[in-house]
């Protein structure tokens, strides 16, 4: 009974160790998880959904990858306004830093009637100023928007080359969009002209440094032409434009084939432009083409809606009466036609008199009339017409009177002086029913030109005759300014008696400093091209970074004493050297004194400024005025 009682005895004991041991991590189950519903509660308060949390025993561990270190504390910080501090173990991991990412420095400069609007990110310095100054110019009385932020990041290497290429591209486009980044300039603009487009473009392209990319898009609108006019003339089965327009891509396209059907030789094209009379000008164009090829010769000639349809000499009159019922037929409803068959060499014998008026204009410049004019009152209006057009003292003149011309005939010989007056030598002779005019021009569209005036002049004259050669004009010498060394010592000539003085310690000019850089600015408007740098230059008196920050301010200074007097900026560079470049000794005070100077430089086509030369023998080092003996730089 004894052995029972002891066996009892240690069960219950081991039933009260295990019930307790139970109960223990039931407890410790239940406080483990009230702890982490605590700490997730406190991180839910403060957002924060990326951090995991274990619990054991009274320790709690937060783990996962936190977005930054700050938010790490933050976790961490909430964690301990629940549980004992010392009880948070971190296991948190925290990204490595990102290495710092330079700004991108870009500009966008609009320019339009109104004004000037600068956006962008420009590095801290002379960048905000220049672009401000070179607007305002821009903008004259217009308006200025400047939204320009600036950083302290430093600027790129080929940020400065393509601001200049920028701000030249503003000068010379009214409207214009410029965008500008290091390496890279974008040009969205209008022109004026055709003319005027190609000469800004390549101006832009020839200024552009090797380096940085440049992009055109400039757009000049098309001319208005009055009248439209298509002159084409076909002899010995070889076609020629007198004179050609067309309205679209599409319908130049469709005249020049037709034109190339019909026999045309050489290359010339069709401008396009505006105020075509109608739409189905290609249409008219196209069918007055075919039949001058069905005639084998002869001339078409279009002026708005009235065409003139002339064939060549022997023409059958039934086949030509065939041929221009087939053009009348299929010509649109806007058009009118006008034809003409030359009499026979019989008939046109048996006209009675020399009915003729001529005109040559020399190389010279002298022009000789001679010929029939229908009375005194024709002949002294054709001889001031004539001055007008020629000049008094060189016109000859020689005509006789004669009631029995043709009707018109006043009108034919004034029209053909305007037509002369566009060459450069010719002449022009009126016969009844038609106009032959020959010469030389030195306009590519000369031809052209002088067919447009015919056609849109005069509607009773049958038919003309244009032979005109184009010859390239003389190039011009073109004017050279001074060298740029030399334009480089006058600079420094201007300061022989007088230097560029600054206020102690400041970049504040002083004295006669505004005179001499109203002489310096008068000798870089003789030199636009020569590219300088103005390096600022102090003593070692003083810490080295200030020294290097007053030369930069005082270079800058004199720069933008330049740009206000209308200089452009383009070519001109402020660099600031401080006390690294010495040229004496700096243990004296006439030493310091050489060394607080400014220099000019002359900056290679390579980019380079040349090397310093001594000052007497280069000419180029301008001292600035003694200051002060104790005062800094």
């Amino acid at each position: 009974m004894r052995n029972i009682a002891i066996l009892a005895a240690l069960l219950a004991l081991i039933l009260g160790a295990a019930l307790s041991l139970g109960a223990a991590y039931l407890a410790a189950i239940a406080v483990e998880n009230r702890s982490v519903s605590a700490v997730r509660h406190a991180l839910s308060a403060e957002r924060i959904t990326w951090a995991e949390v274990r619990a054991d025993g009274l320790q709690i561990t937060l783990a996962g990858t936190a977005p930054d270190e700050a938010m790490r504390f933050r976790a961490i910080s909430a964690t301990g306004s629940v549980i004992d501090a010392s009880h948070v173990i971190d296991a948190i991991a925290v990204p490595p830093p990102q290495p710092l990412v330079p700004p991108k420095y870009a500009v966008e400069l609009l320019r339009n009637a109104a004004g000037v609007t600068m956006i962008g990110l420009v590095p801290q310095g002379a960048h905000r100023e220049r672009i401000a100054i070179a607007a305002t110019v821009a903008a004259g009385a217009g308006d200025i928007a400047d939204m320009l932020d600036t950083s302290a990041y430093p600027e790129a290497a080929l940020w400065q080359p393509s601001l200049d290429l920028g701000l030249a591209a503003l000068e010379l486009l009214p409207r214009s969009k410029i965008s500008v980044e290091a390496g890279q300039v974008a040009v969205t603009a209008v022109a004026s002209s055709r003319t005027e487009k190609a000469n800004i473009e390549a101006q832009l392209r020839a200024n552009k440094p090797s380096d940085v990319a440049l992009s055109l898009n400039i757009s000049a609108p098309r001319p208005v032409i009055a009248p439209f006019t298509l002159r084409f003339v076909l002899e010995d089965g070889t076609g020629r434009f007198d004179a050609c327009s067309a309205h679209t891509t599409l319908g130049r396209a469709r005249i020049l084939a037709a034109a190339r059907t019909a026999g045309l030789k050489n290359g010339m094209s069709c401008v396009l432009g505006l105020g075509v009379p109608d739409p189905s000008w290609p249409d008219a164009a196209e069918a007055g083409l075919a039949t001058v090829k069905l005639l084998g010769g002869g001339s078409l000639t279009m002026s708005d809606t009235d065409i003139t349809l002339v064939a060549p000499a022997g023409t059958e009159p039934d086949l030509f009466d065939r041929i221009t019922g087939e053009l009348e037929t299929a010509l649109p409803a806007m058009f009118s036609l006008q034809t003409v068959l030359p009499l026979p060499e019989s008939d046109a014998q048996r006209v009675a008199g020399p009915q003729e008026f001529t005109a040559t204009y020399s190389p010279e410049g002298q022009v000789q009339l001679r010929g029939r004019v229908t009375d005194d009152l024709v002949r002294s209006a054709t001889e001031s017409f004539a001055h007008a057009r020629f000049g008094r003292e060189n016109v000859y003149a020689a005509m006789i009177t004669d009631p029995e011309l043709p009707k018109g005939w006043p009108m034919q010989v004034l029209v053909g002086l305007e037509a002369l007056s566009i060459l450069k030598s010719g002449s022009v002779a009126v016969n009844p029913g038609s106009i032959d005019i020959s010469g030389v021009t030195n306009d590519p569209g000369g031809q052209a030109q002088v067919a447009q005036i015919l056609t849109g002049k005069l509607t009773d004259v049958q038919d003309f005759n244009i032979n005109i050669s184009y010859v390239e004009p003389p190039k011009q010498a073109v004017e050279t300014g001074p060298a740029p060394q030399e334009c480089v010592k006058r600079v420094v000539a201007t300061q022989d008696d007088e230097k560029i003085a600054f206020a102690p310690g400041s970049s504040n000019l002083q004295g006669g400093s505004l005179r001499i850089i109203d002489a310096i600015a008068e000798i870089l408007r003789e030199c636009p091209d020569v590219r300088l740098e103005i390096g600022g230059h102090t003593d070692s008196q003083g810490r080295e970074e200030m020294n290097q920050q007053l030369s930069q301010q005082r270079a800058e200074t004199i720069l933008f004493a330049l740009v206000s007097r209308r200089i452009l900026t383009r070519n001109l560079t402020a660099v600031g050297f401080g006390e690294t470049q010495p040229i004496a000794d700096n243990d004296t005070e006439e030493g310091r004194e050489a060394n607080r100077r400014i220099e000019f430089r002359l900056i290679t086509p390579e980019g380079a400024p040349t090397a310093a030369e001594p000052q007497e023998a280069a000419g180029i080092t301008a001292p600035t005025q003694t200051e002060a003996e104790n005062e800094q730089n």
